[in-house]
C-alpha cells in the first residue's frame, strides 16, 4: 500500500485516531468496541416489524450465524419501543435503536435495555428533549450515532453550499450539541447515494473531530450495483484508514449486507476470516473448468472460519508463479494439473481428481492451523 496522503493528512497506510465507544455487554450480547484502535465491526439493519419481536429475533439470530456484530431495528411507535424488552434481552447482539422525530421513543427504547441509540439531533426538536436523551444514555452508559444524510439537511445549507459541505456542517454542530452536554460517546455517519459526495463528506469530518466513523453508502440499491457502490466507497475510506464500523445498505436480505461488509474488509486487508479465493478470470489457455471448481470450493468452505487462502488457476502461466501466495492452489493443465502450497507443487492429479484432492488439502491446512491455534 502507498503512503500517497488523503485530504484528511493521513498517510493511506495509517489508521485514523479516534476516541473509543462501546455497545453491548448485557444479556446474550457480548460488548463491542467501536474506534480506538478496535476492528471495524460490521453492521445491519432488521427489515422486520420491530413490534413482531419473534420474527425480528429470527432474523437477528440468522444475521448472528452470518456474521454481523451489531444490530439496528426501526422503533417508530411505542410497540416497536415495548417490544425491545424483550428482543434486548433474547438478542445475541447489541441493538441499536433507530429514532426519528419523537424523543421520547428514545427514553422508551433506553428503558427497554438498547445498547445504543441512533438519532439525527436536528429533527428530535427543542434542546431541552436532546438534553433529556444525552442524559438518559449517559446514565446508562449507551452511545449515540448521530446519522446525517443528504435528504436530512435544512434546506437553508443546502441554499448556500454543496451537499458534502452542508452534511458535514450539520453533523458537526449536531456533534458540538451533544459534546456542549458533556456527553462524548457519539459516532459520526454522513451517508449520501453519491459515492463521491460520500467521500467528500467523509474525508471532511474526519479532519475536523477524532469522533469514530460509521461508514456507509446510503440508497444503493439492489445487491448487485449497492454492493459496487458500497465497495467502492466504503473500501475506499478504510484503505485511508478511515472508519470503526459499516453498513452496506442495500435492497436485500440484510444478510446480504453482512457478507458484503466482511468481503470489503477482507478485501481491505482488514479483516482475515474464512476463505480467500484466488481465481483466474481464464482465457484461450484454459483447460479446466476453473469456474465450477471455484464455485465448489467456496460451497464447501460456506461457514468456514480459519483463514485460508485458495488458488484455482486454469494454467500453468498463471499457476504456482502468480498465486504462490496462496495456501493451497491448483494449476490445470490438459486432463491433469498440480496442487501446490505456497507455490510449492506437492501433488501432480488427474482432471477428474482434481477437485476432491485440492478440498482433501485444504481440509488438511485447516485442521493443522486450528490444531496449531489452540496450542498457540
Amino acid at each position: 500500500m502507498s503512503s500517497s496522503t488523503t485530504s484528511c493528512g493521513l498517510s493511506a497506510d495509517k489508521k485514523r485516531v479516534t476516541r473509543q465507544i462501546a455497545a453491548g455487554g448485557t444479556g446474550r450480547a457480548a460488548r463491542v468496541l467501536i474506534g480506538g484502535g478496535a476492528p471495524v465491526t460490521v453492521q445491519s439493519m432488521c427489515d422486520t416489524d420491530t413490534r413482531d419481536a419473534k420474527a425480528t429475533l429470527a432474523q437477528i439470530e440468522k444475521l448472528y450465524e452470518a456474521g454481523c456484530q451489531i444490530i439496528r431495528v426501526a422503533v417508530p411507535d411505542a410497540g416497536a419501543a415495548e417490544a425491545l424488552g424483550r428482543i434486548c434481552a433474547q438478542s445475541p447482539l447489541p441493538v441499536v435503536a433507530d429514532i426519528h422525530f419523537d424523543f421520547r421513543l428514545a427514553l422508551a427504547s433506553l428503558k427497554a435495555g438498547v445498547s445504543k441509540i441512533r438519532i439525527n439531533p436536528g429533527n428530535i426538536g427543542e434542546a431541552s428533549r436532546v438534553k433529556a436523551v444525552a442524559d438518559a444514555c449517559k446514565e446508562r452508559n449507551v452511545p449515540i450515532r448521530i446519522g446525517v444524510n443528504s435528504g436530512s439537511v435544512s434546506r437553508e445549507k443546502l441554499a448556500k453550499m454543496p451537499l458534502e459541505d452542508a452534511m458535514a456542517q450539520s453533523a458537526l454542530e449536531q456533534l458540538g450539541q451533544l459534546e456542549a452536554l458533556g456527553f462524548q460517546d457519539v459516532c459520526l455517519s454522513v451517508k449520501a447515494p453519491s459515492v463521491k459526495q460520500t467521500l467528500a463528506v467523509y474525508r471532511r469530518v474526519a479532519a475536523l473531530t477524532d469522533a469514530p466513523l460509521h461508514l456507509g453508502v446510503t440508497e444503493t440499491g439492489t445487491s448487485f450495483m449497492g454492493i459496487v457502490k458500497s465497495a467502492v466507497g466504503i473500501g475506499a475510506l478504510l484503505c485511508e484508514g478511515l472508519g470503526d464500523t459499516l453498513r452496506v445498505s442495500l435492497t436485500a436480505d440484510p444478510v446480504e449486507e453482512v457478507r458484503a461488509g466482511i468481503a470489503i474488509l477482507k478485501a481491505c486487508g482488514l479483516r482475515r476470516e474464512g476463505l480467500e479465493l484466488i481465481s483466474c478470470p481464464t482465457c484461450g489457455r484454459c483447460r479446466i473448468r476453473v469456474g465450477e471448481i471455484a464455485n465448489a470450493v467456496e460451497r464447501a468452505l460456506d461457514g468456514v472460519k480459519t483463514p485460508v487462502t485458495v488458488a484455482v488457476m486454469g494454467c500453468a502461466v498463471n499457476g504456482p508463479g502468480e498465486a504462490r501466495a496462496a495456501d493451497i492452489g491448483l494449476a490445470g493443465g490438459d486432463g491433469k494439473g498440480v496442487i501446490f502450497k505456497k507455490g510449492e507443487i506437492v501433488e501432480a492429479v488427474s482432471e477428474e481428481h482434481m477437485l476432491a484432492r485440492l478440498l482433501a488439502h485444504i481440509k488438511d491446512f485447516i485442521k493443522q492451523t486450528e490444531v496449531a491455534t489452540s496450542h498457540g
